[in-house]
């Protein structure tokens, strides 16, 4: 599998359109929505709040884009050509998730470096370390959903959709606005997608508490929905190739 992973790897930081979207382009919205200013009297909370959040996008971002190659894989014969490999669909769906899980640390380190050196946030190691970590963890839910629907639709419909995925749970997982200014009924959806837990473990972190249980927990509860659904979709491509 080791050599599989690579493979991957090779074929995705070869790819100019992963390093402008999915590093560049997170990067510019952090700098966007935090030119207008941060609120006076409270600049250092808004700073972190809009770095973790951004960093948060940007890695989720990262994820999808890892899974909206696969359908021209599809095209291509990768996948008929990876069925007759002795690697079990199990190891194969793994593999490609560890792939994503390494192309996303890019755009995470690039907002939250964007952070330190434009809003001169300051943490303390541990919390730099452990925000770090959980951004780099968290995104697996959502990688495993863009190979999902990269392994289920077309090309162009899974470029698409990861797309309008990550902008729509970024809207409502309160990436792009705080879900305390949301309507109630909104915050009650907020608080159990997967990008509202997910930023939540780092937004505990950032402000000086521990992670918390329930966010841990409800994003675990869409790894294994989001894993089963990757498992699906490359079974059903794979006897479709």
């Amino acid at each position: 599998m080791l050599g599989y992973i690579r493979l991957e790897l090779a074929r995705v930081l070869r790819d100019v359109t992963f390093l402008l979207f999915g590093i560049a382009m997170p990067v510019v919205m952090y700098l966007i929505f935090t030119s207008a200013g941060l609120a006076p009297g409270a600049e250092r909370e808004a700073a972190l709040f809009a770095m973790v959040s951004m960093a948060a996008y940007g890695g989720m971002g990262a994820a999808f884009n890892n899974g909206s190659g696969l359908a021209e894989d599809k095209a291509h014969g990768w996948l008929r050509q990876l069925r007759l490999t002795p690697l079990a669909p199990t190891a194969i769906v793994a593999g490609k998730t560890i792939t994503g899980m390494v192309v996303v640390v890019p755009a995470i380190a690039a907002i939250l470096a964007a952070g330190a050196l434009v809003h001169h946030v300051t943490l303390g190691p541990g919390q730099w370390v452990a925000i770090i970590a959980l951004l780099w963890a968290g995104t697996i839910p959502f990688t495993l959903l863009g190979l999902g629907n990269g392994y289920r639709l077309s090309g162009q419909a899974a470029g698409l959709v990861n797309f309008a995925s990550s902008v729509a749970l970024a809207v409502t997982g309160g990436l792009w606005l705080p879900a305390q200014l949301f309507p109630g009924w909104l915050q009650e959806i907020s608080r159990w997608t997967p990008t509202f837990n997910y930023a939540d473990l780092s937004w505990h972190v950032a402000f000086g508490q521990a992670p918390s249980a329930r966010s841990a927990l409800i994003l675990l509860g869409w790894l294994a929905v989001f894993g089963a659904y990757a498992l699906y979709g490359y079974r059903r491509a794979g006897r479709r190739a």
